[in-house]
């Protein structure tokens, strides 16, 4: 009996984890999804290497080791050690990691392409020097740029009307996650947290009428995701720590800090609800990536962080392991013997297993609205 049992369990495990993170194929009896393409925007949570082509700034942080030791061997351009999201959603859904559009030329893209590019905003460089922080950009390539890049590939992919609504029928959409990096920007020039709040409706916006944009190309089948909980960043925890413990919930993060991204996160929702009244033959879909994240940061070790969800894995040093003066990549720092033990990757970004956690609560979980699956 117990050699029967010894069979049967990696096999009831292997149907599970088939049915529960891919359902893309026809396991235990489920409908199969046909997506047969899948296009991407954003920034560093979703860049596959396009900021690796397109910024020396690079060359100091993704383009070097320890970035990428998980899954792909060597630094891919990706800021983690190992896949993203948008990976584990391609995966999921039987199509190839989507290339860079930077490193695509002469590609087949019609299975789809990533336009996400690292440091990149939703608004545009003028909103940053109205502000005073365009000394703080990484790139210029915002979402605006991006889809650009989508509408001059468009014609490539379909020749008319027809052939366009048909094969858009059948693509996935992930718009962001992106305004993050408005914010940061705002924050590292020294701006408050009320200054931040009067930008949340042009920044969410920003990001809605790019979803409009895309809706009006052809665009069926959008994932919208909100802001990841800022502050359970080590970042954001080590450069503006909270004057007393009254200033960290019971997980460890900045209230403050989070109550904002909540807040953009809310403000996003009205605009999409809005959107889908407006275009009632789109499915845009809402993707609590801060929901899915403080589930983690709540609960590590029911996700396997035995080293908890704020303390990083590839920094150099101090509570956090981050030091903007030794971040990960750069003399001084170090990385972590076990990533999958950790939440955060290097005091911005999360590591292969939690944007694994993140992926698999959007696909089965209850964080996207409608639901993706």
């Amino acid at each position: 009996m117990a050699a029967a049992s010894d069979k049967l369990l990696p096999a009831l495990a292997a149907a599970f984890l088939c049915c529960a993170l891919a359902r893309v194929a026809q396991c235990g009896g489920g409908a199969p999804q046909n997506y047969t393409s899948m296009f991407s925007f954003g920034d560093s949570l979703t860049d596959t290497g396009n900021l690796l082509v397109s910024s020396p700034l690079s060359n100091h942080i993704v383009g070097r080791y320890p970035y990428g030791i998980t899954y792909f061997h060597r630094p891919t351009g990706r800021c983690s050690d190992g896949r993203l999201v948008v990976d584990f959603l391609a995966q999921a859904f039987g199509l190839p990691l989507l290339p860079p559009y930077l490193q695509a030329k002469g590609k087949d893209l019609r299975r789809g392409v990533n336009f996400a590019v690292g440091g990149a905003t939703a608004m545009d460089p003028p909103f940053f020097q109205e502000i005073g922080a365009s000394d703080k950009l990484w790139t210029n390539l915002s979402l605006s740029v991006q889809l650009g890049w989508f509408e001059q590939l468009k014609p490539s992919l379909c020749n008319s009307t027809k052939k366009c609504k048909e094969y858009f029928s059948k693509s996935l959409f992930l718009v962001g996650e992106i305004g993050g990096n408005d914010y940061n920007y705002a924050f590292f020039k020294g701006k408050t947290l009320d200054d931040a709040k009067t930008y949340v409706p042009t920044v969410a916006g920003a990001v809605t009428d790019a979803t409009e944009r895309l809706i009006k190309a052809g665009a069926t089948h959008l994932v919208v995701p909100g802001n990841l909980p800022m502050g359970c960043s080590s970042a954001y925890l080590t450069l503006h720590p909270g004057r007393n413990s009254s200033a960290y919930d019971s997980a460890g993060c900045l209230k403050t800090y989070n109550d904002f991204a909540q807040h953009h996160n809310a403000v996003l929702q009205q605009k999409l609800q809005a959107l889908r009244a407006k275009y009632p033959q789109a499915r845009i879909m809402y993707a609590d990536y801060y929901g899915a994240a403080m589930s983690f940061a709540k609960n590590p070790k029911q996700f396997g962080f035995t080293q908890g969800p704020l303390r990083t894995c590839c920094g150099g040093g101090g509570p956090y392991n981050f030091n903007p003066k030794a971040s990960c990549g750069v003399r001084g720092s170090s990385v972590c013997t076990d990533p999958s033990a950790y939440a955060n990757w290097d005091g911005v970004h999360l590591t292969e297993a939690a944007y694994h956690a993140i992926a698999d609560s959007i696909l089965n979980g209850p964080y996207t609205s409608p639901r993706l699956l």
